[in-house]
């Protein structure tokens, strides 16, 4: 292997970069930063804990009666992971999407991070130093997964002392976290790329707001087909459908169909966006 490989590319002024030992270095100083400042991870977990609790506890008995019939009409009254409704079998049709919420709103706070590193001027000082300029960005994505990791194993466990009960074996958890781990890729590069187009730290705690709203448009929440015939298309159409069902499908231990691959697809093609978005961002003249 040459030594350009090992390496890297150069800076303008002709100097080796190593942007594996960069990112490194960049995701040391994020982690240290969330440790530092630990009452963002802190916010970011508790929307979703709220939502689950309110959900669960407010109007679980409600929208799971109600889902109990509405199952009752389609399949039988079997609903995700079996029951025939009430706040136990609402618990498992919703802690689903409110895991997926988890991720959203933790790449919220990628946004306002990037953003806070653009306004307060770091970035520019990074351009000049003779670091790996994918290193940069890289070590927020990274930092980023991480904090959505711990944010999701804190959520999944409020989630299993409020009732929910997956069936799924070892392989299925497996299969599970490895499908987390590829949205929050995808919406952590999306965020990136927010972050960088904000002009405050307030446009990038805005921005994302649409994907922490979509799971409410979609089949988290209530089945699409209690939905009026234009919100019912909408929900069946948009990504995060397809994605709670995925990810329903994997927890309880059933058949994800298309979903599968649907959901894939769009996780690759937001990804391959956020980053390719991204990267113009960073490489423009400031």
């Amino acid at each position: 292997m040459s030594a350009h490989a090992l390496t890297g590319p150069t800076t303008a002024a002709g100097l080796r970069t190593h942007p594996l030992r960069d990112s490194v270095t960049m995701l040391r100083r994020n982690l240290r930063r969330m440790l530092r400042y630990p009452s963002m991870t802190v916010t970011l977990v508790g929307m979703p804990v709220v939502f689950l609790l309110l959900f669960v506890y407010v109007f679980g008995g409600t929208l799971g009666a109600g889902l109990g019939e509405l199952g009752a009409t389609m399949s039988g009254g079997t609903l995700p992971g079996g029951g025939a409704g009430g706040r136990a079998a609402y618990v498992n049709y919703v802690a689903p999407a409110i895991i997926l919420m988890t991720v959203t709103t933790t790449v919220q706070g990628t946004a306002i991070s990037i953003a806070m590193d653009m306004t307060e001027g770091i970035i520019g000082r990074f351009r000049t130093m003779h670091i790996a300029r994918v290193s940069v960005l890289t070590g927020h994505v990274l930092g980023s997964m991480v904090q959505a990791a711990v944010s999701l194993a804190v959520v999944i466990g409020v989630a299993l002392l409020v009732g929910f009960r997956p069936t799924a074996g070892p392989v299925g958890w497996l299969a599970a976290a490895g499908f987390l781990l590829v949205v929050t890729f995808a919406l952590v590069w999306l965020s990136v790329a927010l972050g960088q187009v904000s002009r405050s730290v307030e446009t990038a705690s805005n921005l994302p707001m649409p994907l922490i709203l979509l799971p409410l448009l979609g089949s988290g929440f209530v089945p699409t087909d209690s939905m009026p015939a234009g919100l019912r298309w909408f929900a069946e159409y948009q990504p995060f459908t397809p994605i709670i069902e995925t990810l329903r499908g994997l927890l309880m231990a059933e058949s994800v169909g298309s979903n599968g691959w649907i959901a894939l697809a769009w996780c690759a093609a937001i990804a391959l966006g956020g980053y390719l978005w991204s990267k113009r961002l960073f490489n423009r003249e400031p």
